[in-house]
């Protein structure tokens, strides 16, 4: 017997793997939604990568709702993401479209997912980031993406918002998580200033148990320093 049900959005990446890892060592069942399947879940859900916002959120739905067969998850956790850098001299609506997809369009699907999917009192949880609560000129395309997460997340958390009775929509914004993609390019940097990946899924499963939860709607900078997380909610 499953110790609970989750769908992980970005399930491939560093985070959502680390997601996945996570929850199946503790015995719950995982659905990993990503461009590319997570062999460690229990089922994949594989997103067209060239389809539209709607069609692949048709996909999503359709597919979660066979794999689940009636069945209810605690929690819809979207780590998926990405970076690019840019102002606006170059490329700006080019790269501003690539982090639209990648965050935007992911969260809302995993919002639309969490309307039909999750149990009530359960965890929605979205990825912002703490830099997109000011100026990004050297990122601007990824800073108006945050910041609409970041949008999303408080309207979620509102009444009326579509949700389930008691659930929990948060966004947890990363100063740098400690991936090794981040320490290839960063191999300098000071990495205990970083967040830990297992510190973040171990918070997720803290909130699905209603364990120090913020308020549904609240946006939880993950602020490292000295190889000690603080959470500061905005």
């Amino acid at each position: 017997m499953a110790s609970g049900r989750i769908v992980v959005y970005g399930g491939k990446g560093a985070l959502g793997a680390a997601c996945v890892n996570h929850f199946k060592s503790a015995n719950w069942w995982v659905a990993s939604v990503d461009l590319t399947p997570n062999e460690s879940a229990d089922v994949n859900i594989t997103v067209p990568k060239d389809a539209s916002w709607v069609a692949q959120e048709e996909h999503v739905v359709n597919e979660l709702s066979t794999a689940l067969q009636g069945q209810k998850v605690n929690a819809v956790i979207c780590v998926a993401g990405g970076w690019a850098g840019g102002n606006a001299a170059k490329d700006l609506s080019k790269q501003a479209d690539l982090m639209w997809r990648q965050s935007v369009w992911s969260s809302t699907i995993a919002a639309t997912v969490a309307s039909k999917y999750l149990a009530p009192g359960g965890l929605l949880a979205l990825t912002g980031a703490k830099a997109a609560l000011e100026a990004t000129p050297g990122m601007i395309g990824y800073g108006l993406a945050k910041a609409a997460v970041h949008q999303l997340t408080k309207s979620l958390g509102a009444k009326d918002s579509g949700l389930p009775e008691n659930s929990l929509a948060v966004a947890i914004m990363p100063v740098t998580l400690d991936t090794e993609m981040n320490r290839k390019w960063m191999p300098k940097a000071d990495h205990s200033s970083w967040t830990p990946l297992p510190y973040v899924a171990q918070l997720f499963e803290k909130w699905i148990k209603g364990e120090d939860r913020p308020a549904s709607g609240s946006l939880v900078a993950l602020v490292t320093k000295a190889n000690v997380t603080e959470l500061i909610t905005e």
